[in-house]
């Protein structure tokens, strides 16, 4: 049975927004008159409606680029219909009792057209295929594999691991760096009021003594009338140069360039090839799992890295593999990818356990990236703050080492 957004007035004359499900939208509206609502919009959802509807919340998310569910809240609700089709739940019911639970418009309106082209007749995966920004192209395929595998709850349930792992692990590099960020910014925001408030004031003291002033003194206020005068230079050269790499790393060449030499930096380098290298693990063994061919998972999981220097390594162990070469052999050729991930390739292709081992490698590159990013930003904290009091101390010995010297003369 088709489903339909409508907007209606209710008795008191605010207006109710949702779904519901009838044959045609001419019955629509008769069930939202049976309701003591009075119609004002109905418009069908699903592949048609939604694109024939500028009206509609689901049309209005695709036009303006947004997004339903971000990657938490994918993760939340993939686990909730995990647990209902593993409970038995016909898929359509499993899809309506989301859809009712749903407090938010949009994700309502999503999972609704989800039902109704499952009604339809449509699978799940080809359902979520008409929502490209809402599901990736590896998240379809999984759930692919399990429709046709018939063990679509399990496949669901990996899917919500795999989800739930992503957002930990990039929720600990994110509050690894946060305190580093947080105290780098305000230490340069102290930096910068001193030089350009306090220090010219402090000059302004000096400025009629006919005495040498002291050398740091003299270092400090020449900074201080360099920022003064070119601080605003400075920050508008380096929002044009920002502006500029970022369009010039639009060009695949450049792109594929600046993220090779991203991945030779001394400390930072090493956190993002174990990243990515987690990341393609993980889907390679969540797709293997599933049953999808080997040469579409390769193909999928090197889709998913944001590092098109090890993406193009994927491409070319793909090339590779589709000749005949064993996965070990060929990511083991491909420097960029832990030689942890090869070994434990090789091992799932000689006992025929291949995902495991892929998830257990993934495993182990996750627990070294999280170590090595806790392990940086533990050192980096004190770093700072030294850095923040040396900074500091050099600028108010600037300014008091020229008071002491009037305070001698005075004596």
């Amino acid at each position: 049975m088709p489903a339909y957004s409508f907007e209606a007035l209710q008795a008191d004359g605010k207006t109710r927004r949702g779904t519901l499900e009838a044959d045609t939208a001419r019955a629509a509206r008769a069930m939202l008159r049976a309701q003591s609502l009075t119609p004002l919009d109905v418009q069908p959802l699903g592949e048609g409606g939604a694109a024939a509807s500028s009206k509609s919340s689901l049309s209005s998310v695709t036009l303006w680029g947004g997004r339903a569910m971000n990657s938490a809240q994918l993760a939340v609700w993939t686990r909730q219909l995990a647990a209902l089709v593993t409970a038995g739940l016909p898929l359509e019911r499993a899809l309506g009792a989301l859809a009712e639970e749903c407090e938010i418009e949009r994700q309502r309106n999503l999972i609704a057209a989800l039902r109704a082209e499952v009604n339809a007749g449509a699978t799940l995966a080809r359902a979520m295929s008409q929502h490209p920004r809402e599901f990736s192209e590896v998240y379809t395929a999984v759930i692919a594999a399990g429709e046709q595998g018939g063990h679509l709850g399990q496949v669901l349930e990996s899917l919500a691991d795999d989800l739930e792992e992503r957002q930990a692990l990039r929720g600990k590099l994110v509050g690894a760096a946060l305190y580093p960020a947080i105290v780098s910014c305000a230490a340069l925001a102290i930096v910068i009021l001193l030089m350009t408030f306090v220090v010219p004031q402090i000059a302004t003291v000096f400025a009629g003594s006919k005495r040498a002033l002291p050398t740091l003194t003299v270092i400090v206020m020449a900074c201080s009338d360099f920022v003064r005068h070119w601080g605003l230079w400075l920050l508008a050269g380096g929002a044009a140069a920002f502006a500029l790499l970022r369009l010039a790393l639009r060009g695949a060449a450049f792109r594929q360039s600046f993220d090779a030499a991203t991945l030779h930096l001394p400390l930072i380098g090493r956190l993002a090839r174990g990243y990515n290298a987690a990341r393609f693990a993980s889907t390679l063994a969540m797709l293997a799992a599933a049953g999808v061919p080997i040469l579409r998972a390769l193909q999928a999981s090197g889709e998913t890295l944001g590092n098109t220097a090890m993406r193009a390594d994927v491409q070319d162990a793909l090339l590779m593999v589709r000749e005949g070469a064993p996965l070990a052999s060929a990511m083991a050729q491909k420097k960029r990818f832990p030689g942890l991930l090869a070994m434990f390739a090789r091992l799932g292709e000689q006992t025929g356990q291949l995902p495991q081992m892929l998830t257990r490698a993934a495993a182990q590159i996750n627990a070294d990236v999280q170590r090595r990013a806790m392990r940086l930003a533990t050192v980096l904290e004190p770093l700072l703050i030294i850095g923040m009091g040396f900074l500091v101390m050099l600028i108010v010995l600037a300014v008091m080492l020229p008071i002491m010297q009037l305070s001698q003369l005075v004596k």
